[in-house]
């Protein structure tokens, strides 16, 4: 029998939403503050996976500048009619406290490549929407409801309410379909038609280690909806010994074989607890019982497992992306991102330099408005980087090199920079809970001119940092381990919903927009 290892997409591809269009499956994740917003991988078997498109990449669709950590695109649902492709997805402003400020819109496009239409504003009443297409043809937004009142509790229940493809907006009244259950904090609602019921699929439990996905049926779209007697579906809840943790929140398809599986978010942790490539997607098989219901094929109750029966498919495999990206073509892949705001002339090019990629220096890693950072996932927890920046800095203001970055509180910053009496030189900054620490004391004086290559190896919950300039033809260690489990979903007082990034910025607050050129960026995994 051939299996699916989990997860099937690693590192941060948090909230899948699963689909089909004849024999290409698709998968949207959630990107939160990382441009281009919405992930959308494709595979012909369930098993194989790769990135074929970023549907939200002009500021027109997606202005994130401002917004906090862990805001920005939530939950995107993907769904298809009638030839075109439907993306639902929420740009939350702001999260903590009695708010939510979350918009949810619409865009469309006649292929899963685009071209992705400019947004439909639809709500603003809470997050995690998702689209139904019913079979008369009409079309049912669903989504949570925030209800910020103190006497009230905040996850209010899921809502149903009509969009008029027509008049590119809701109609009617949104009425309310579904409470949740007593795991509570009902979210994340899907729905499907089923012989004669129709399925509510949620998110339930918080996204932490307390998550799972319930199951609720109704023969009418506006319910009442009856819940699964042996709810959840899916949850690793008290079972911390499982690989896969935080299950839940997830969507279901269907195989062109009459196959269903359950897409879902999961976390695989460190040292009992540290989620450092964020939440991921795994998939699990699911039967249909004779009454109706929804159940993990493997048996085992509602525990997911790390690997799962693969689908009577003949399997697809993609090629895989090099491991060195030299910057010589003329636009950067798919693999790279940026934060809040898109790429752009102003602060990055392929072409000043060719076979570079440089960055104008702006703000700094703390920055929710105009950093120069371009980074990708880690993947693996077993991984090496390594680029060579080319960078003549003046001032300490300025500063380019490799990052690891989980958000403006966490990171790890190995960079050249000035020193007024030294020189060019080179530093490392933790960033460490938003406390900022430079760990080299004094900076490390390097060669005054010629490119520089910067080097990390991440082994788990270790990092270590290397250099080696036009003086040195050995690598040579510039720092003791770091420990990487700062850089988590779960080592903040409050919940995160990323993971970690590694990848290249600059920095120059003198105004004087010193540019960077980096030769290649390498991330192999071991």
């Amino acid at each position: 029998m051939s299996t699916i290892q989990n997860p099937i997409l690693p590192g941060f591809h948090a909230d899948p939403s699963i689909m089909r269009v004849g024999d290409d499956f698709y998968i949207a994740t959630s990107t939160f503050e990382w441009f281009p917003g919405v992930r959308i991988h494709h595979s012909k078997d369930l098993k194989n996976w790769r990135h074929v498109s970023n549907p939200l990449t002009r500021k027109s669709q997606l202005d994130m500048k401002g917004n906090m950590n862990s805001g920005g695109v939530w939950a995107p649902c993907l769904s298809y009619s009638d030839g075109t492709f439907y993306l639902i997805y929420t740009d939350v402003k702001q999260w903590h406290g009695a708010y939510k400020d979350a918009h949810n819109y619409l865009v469309t496009a006649p292929s899963i490549e685009g071209p992705w239409s400019e947004p439909i504003f639809l709500n603003s009443s809470g997050f995690d929407p998702s689209l139904f297409h019913d079979e008369d043809g009409r079309k049912w937004l669903v989504n949570m409801v925030w209800d910020y009142r103190t006497a009230n509790h905040s996850f209010a229940g899921i809502v149903l309410q009509e969009y008029s493809v027509e008049e590119q907006k809701l109609v009617g009244p949104a009425k309310k379909i579904y409470d949740g259950t007593d795991i509570k904090l009902t979210e994340g609602p899907h729905i499907y038609k089923k012989d004669d019921y129709y399925y509510l699929l949620v998110a339930e439990g918080g996204t932490e280690y307390e998550h799972a996905e319930t199951v609720a049926r109704s023969k009418n779209l506006e319910g009442p909806y009856e819940t699964d007697p042996n709810y959840p579906l899916i949850s690793s809840y008290n079972h911390r010994d499982l690989p896969i943790q935080k299950a839940g929140h997830g969507s279901l398809v269907d195989t062109p074989n009459g196959e269903w599986y359950f897409a879902h978010l999961c976390g695989r942790p460190l040292n009992g607890k540290y989620c450092t490539l964020g939440r991921e997607t795994s998939i699990q098989k699911v039967e249909w019982t004779e009454d109706g219901w929804l159940r993990l094929a493997h048996g085992l109750g509602s525990f997911p497992q790390d690997t799962t029966e693969a689908p009577n498919l003949p399997e697809h495999p993609f090629e895989k992306e090099p491991a060195t990206d030299n910057f010589d073509t003329d636009a950067l892949s798919g693999a790279w991102n940026s934060l809040r705001v898109p790429m752009d002339e102003s602060w990055v090019s392929l072409t000043e330099r060719p076979g570079h990629l440089r960055l104008f220096g702006r703000e700094s890693l703390s920055s929710v408005h105009q950093q120069s950072l371009v980074a990708r996932r880690q993947t693996s927890f077993t991984c090496n980087i390594e680029t060579e920046v080319a960078f003549d800095p003046t001032h300490y203001q300025q500063k380019a090199g490799l990052v690891m970055y989980y958000d403006t509180e966490d990171h790890v910053y190995l960079h050249v920079t000035h020193h007024p009496d030294k020189g060019r030189v080179l530093q490392i900054i933790r960033t460490k809970a938003n406390e900022y620490e430079e760990l080299l004391a004094p900076p490390l004086r390097i060669a005054q001119s010629g490119p520089v290559k910067l080097r990390g190896e991440i082994r788990y919950d270790k990092l270590q940092l290397f250099f080696k300039d036009e003086n040195r033809t050995d690598w040579e260690k510039v720092s003791i381990e770091l420990d990487t489990t700062h850089m988590s979903d779960d080592s903040a007082a409050q919940v995160r919903f990323t993971g970690t990034f590694v990848g290249m910025a600059c920095q120059d607050y003198s105004g004087q927009r010193l540019h960077a050129d980096f030769d290649y960026f390498t991330y192999e995994e071991e």
